[in-house]
Order: C-alpha cells, then sequence, then structure tokens
C-alpha cells in the first residue's frame, strides 16, 4: 500500500545536529507534498517553539504537538484538539516531587514555560550545550514555577519533571505510574519526564489527523529516535528509527534510516516513495 502520510519527530530525526533542516531534507519533503504525501509534525515541542524553517514550508499543514496532547492546523495556528492534565494528578505531581532535586517546565495553549534558573543555565539541570539556545529562545521564564504550575493548574496540556540524576529519575518515575494513573509518561532525552493526560501519546494526533484526512494506519509512516516516538512508529503503517536512535526505539521500527546528521529522514522518504 502506498504512503499517503508522514509523521516527523524534530529533534534528533528530521532537525540535524544543530537543530536545523539541512538542504536535502528540506527538498525532501518538499518532494514528498509534490508526490501528494501528507506531511505531518509529531513534536514533544509546545507549537510556538516549532522550528519556523518546517512549519513555513507550504504544503506542511499539521502539527501534533507536546506529545499528542495538542493538535494544531498550522496555516491558522489554530488548535484542533487538545488534552489537559486533571488537576488532581498536577496536584498529586507536585505533591510527589515537592523537596526532590527536580526543576520544572509546563505547555499551556501552545506556550512553553519553564523555571527562571534553567532558561537561565539549562546544562546545570543535564542539559546539552546546544539546546541552550532554544531554551532560551522557546521557553517563557517563572521566577516560582511551581507556583505558577498551581495557579494554572487546570490549563496544563503537559509537564516536564527535569532531573539531571538517573537514579533519582528512575524513582520518580516508578512512583508516577504507581500513584498516579491517569497519566502518560514517556521522555524524550535523559533528563526528561514527560508527562501528559493519559489519552496522549504521539500516535495519538498522527490519528486524529489521518482520519481527518481519510488515510488508513497503513498509508502512515512515522519517523522517530526517542521512547516518546515508540508508539507514534508501532501505530504507522511503516516505522522508521534514525540511526541514533534510542535501542526502545530501533527495535519498535520496521526500518532503520541514516543518522540524523546525516539526512536520515530525506534517505528515507525517497526509499520510501521511489
Amino acid at each position: 500500500m502506498s504512503i499517503k502520510c508522514i509523521a516527523l519527530d524534530m529533534d534528533r530525526t528530521t532537525l540535524n545536529a544543530d537543530g536545523r533542516l539541512s538542504e536535502k531534507t528540506k527538498k525532501a519533503l518538499e518532494y514528498a507534498i509534490e508526490k501528494g504525501v501528507h506531511v505531518v509534525i509529531a513534536s514533544g515541542r509546545a507549537f510556538s517553539a516549532l522550528p519556523e524553517e518546517v512549519t513555513s514550508i507550504a504544503g506542511i499543514e499539521y502539527a501534533t504537538t507536546c506529545n499528542g496532547a495538542e493538535v494544531y492546523y498550522i496555516p491558522e495556528k489554530r488548535c484542533l484538539q487538545s488534552f489537559c492534565i486533571s488537576e488532581e494528578a498536577v496536584c498529586e505531581i507536585m505533591k510527589l516531587t515537592e523537596g526532590a532535586k527536580v526543576i520544572y517546565e509546563c505547555f499551556i495553549k501552545g506556550q512553553a514555560y519553564a523555571a527562571k534558573e534553567y532558561v537561565d543555565d539549562p546544562v546545570r539541570f543535564g542539559a546539552g550545550e546546544k539546546v541552550i539556545d532554544y531554551v532560551k529562545r522557546t521557553r517563557m521564564p517563572k521566577e516560582d514555577i511551581r507556583a505558577f504550575i498551581f495557579e494554572h493548574k487546570s490549563e496544563l496540556c503537559s509537564m516536564d519533571i527535569i532531573v539531571k540524576d538517573p537514579m533519582e529519575k528512575k524513582r520518580i518515575w516508578e512512583q508516577l505510574q504507581k500513584q498516579i494513573p491517569d497519566v502518560y509518561i514517556t521522555s524524550s532525552v535523559e533528563q526528561l519526564i514527560e508527562i501528559s493526560d493519559k489519552k496522549c501519546g504521539k500516535h495519538t494526533g498522527v490519528k486524529f489527523v489521518a482520519e481527518r484526512l481519510g488515510i488508513k494506519r497503513e498509508e502512515i509512516a512515522a519517523f522517530g529516535d526517542a521512547d516518546n516516538d515508540i508508539d507514534m512508529l508501532l501505530y504507522a503503517g511503516v516505522g522508521v528509527a534514525v540511526e541514533n536512535a534510542s535501542e526502545n526505539c530501533l527495535k519498535a521500527a520496521d526500518m532503520v534510516t541514516a543518522h540524523h546528521d546525516k539526512d536520515g529522514v530525506a534517505e528515507g522518504i525517497y526509499k520510501l516513495l521511489t
């Protein structure tokens, strides 16, 4: 069956190591669109943080963001579907992590907010140096992020717990799974625990768009690199992992393409469509 929709993770998949869209990959996306394929962004990012060099490509109309918590129609910047974490779950998350060596960021109506100390120095909290500019550009800093989260506890479509210590991350993750059943928990990078409503996951956003367009799941190819892409790769007719993907993501894939810094998405698109 021919591919009619391509769902693309952004960071460390479609974008290169500098967080940019290479000219080769851009041409591959345009090639897919010219062939009538719907190219859909599928990201853990908030809508406002999506790379303009991708969203500005004519023909890319849909984006599922915040790990499936929100789906947008890009030309109108209009949210088509949104799920928020329940107030009860938010309060339980904050209670469970009170006093822990963590920091937070949260996502509300397409905008990302984060603790000012994290925005000022993300590397201190485990982020790589290459994302410093991205964090500073896309996060609105808050002096008291816990107070901000409580103030907006009914509006959070997603939130991240940033925890540098892997053992502490494991402990918190296990507690969340045990004590808060109505949330979806995943991770795209080592220092993040990414939380949204239980109805979320990138696959749910891609499914929503596909159904809106009348596309069968067998006609979808999805590209990713991290554990938060696994559900999407398993849902799609063809799940494609870039060479640099996590071990679990590689296991979930039907096909492996080149490293994200070697235009793996472009290679995969041409292989699928020619």
